[in-house]
């Protein structure tokens, strides 16, 4: 059988790309400065339009959204621990170790798969400085349950919001929660500056030491205000930013309208199941997970990711594994982990991008349909 080309294979995600037309005009600006980095004019004009366009008051801009949270956690000067999710992207928990914190990884609730706030409670001691929660998926955590919890014991919290560009919560953004927000632009995010990321604050102070910090920790002075390192934005992943600043809208409703057709098509398919949503939340569709019942649907999750791989459909086992299934972070556990290792366990994000056709979505669906109707999974009874 010959190997599947990429133009043959439904693939999990598609970076948007902005028409060369709009992106030339900024690259004629840093061809014609010389200047590629160092926070030059094309890196404030994205500051101030992302700032317009989410509603946030002040914005700093990243190589990275993992160097964006390593900051996030150093620029708040925290010790102790940091109560997280264990289901989420390694680099979560990273960002905690490399701020010589410990991270103490709870439990997730089982209907929109984000950190259990009554789990954080029971974990929180007189070492505890912060709350690291996860908007997994751009589902929003239950802000006001943290903010509470957060209150009564002094405790920061830091929104790892990787996939929330554009979610809002009863009508304001969500970036506005907590004492910080991440967000990644990661070439597979909803909108990205091929790679890169952003912490939002909420006072000018608090925005200058951040930007010292991924300056390497020099002021506007030139003077040492700490230790940080390199991870500033360039000027033409600002650029990229600028360019398809303009497509958001689109991409984001063309991504709506791809998920309700694959909800309309999976809605009657026993033992798979989706995340409803939540009518006070502004959603921006980044990911589609599918989680699987293996009695019920026949077929464990292992096996109809092997079969949609057959059939070249890419899909990803976000978050397989857990983070605390990872051996340097396995004693890091507080209290039970089942939800977390259930979901884990049977979770599946199916294809999902901008310009996705109606025709991929029914590739897909069929396939996994087909799967469900064989009924039959290896050493597996019916209850």
């Amino acid at each position: 059988m010959n190997k599947p080309t990429l133009k043959e294979t439904i693939r999990l995600t598609k970076p948007f790309l902005p028409p060369m037309a709009d992106l030339q005009p900024y690259l004629d600006r840093i061809w014609g400065s010389h200047q590629l980095t160092n926070c030059g004019p094309i890196h404030a004009e994205f500051e101030e339009a992302l700032c317009k366009h989410l509603g946030i008051k002040h914005i700093c801009l990243f190589s990275s959204g993992t160097t964006a949270l390593m900051i996030a956690l150093k620029a708040l000067d925290l010790k102790g621990e940091v109560i997280t999710t264990p289901f989420t992207s390694v680099a979560t928990a990273q960002s905690i170790y490399w701020n010589k914190l410990k991270p103490v990884f709870v439990d997730i609730d089982e209907d929109d798969l984000n950190i259990n706030v009554a789990e954080i409670g029971k974990a929180i001691n007189t070492v505890t400085s912060a709350i690291l929660p996860v908007h997994i998926f751009g589902n929003a955590c239950n802000v006001e349950g943290i903010n509470r919890l957060a209150k009564k014991h002094g405790l920061k919290v830091i929104y790892d919001a990787a996939h929330c560009f554009g979610v809002e919560v009863n009508g304001a953004p969500i970036l506005d929660f907590g004492d910080l927000s991440v967000l990644s632009f990661h070439a597979t995010k909803v909108f990205n500056t091929i790679e890169g990321g952003a912490v939002i604050c909420h006072d000018e102070a608090t925005k200058r030491k951040i930007d010292a910090l991924k300056n390497t920790s020099l002021d506007e002075d030139q003077r040492l205000a700490g230790y940080g390192f390199n991870a500033k934005m360039n000027e033409i992943q600002a650029a990229v930013g600028l360019a398809q600043l303009k497509y958001i809208a689109k991409n984001i409703e063309a991504r709506k309208v791809a998920t309700y057709k694959y909800r309309e098509l999976l809605k009657e398919m026993e033992g798979l199941r989706t995340i409803k949503e939540k009518e006070f939340i502004k959603y921006n569709y980044p990911y589609f997970p599918i989680m699987i019942d293996p009695v019920k649907f026949g077929a464990s999750r292992d096996d109809l990711f092997l079969e949609l791989q057959n059939r070249n459909i890419i899909t990803r086992k976000y978050f397989h594994p857990l983070i605390t299934d990872f051996p340097e972070f396995s004693g890091y556990k507080s209290g039970n982990l089942s939800v977390a290792k259930k979901i884990s366990d049977n979770i599946l994000c199916l294809p999902l991008f901008h310009d996705i056709t109606l025709k991929e979505i029914n590739t897909v669906v069929d396939a996994i349909r087909q799967k469900h109707n064989n009924k039959a999974i290896k050493g597996l009874k019916p209850r």
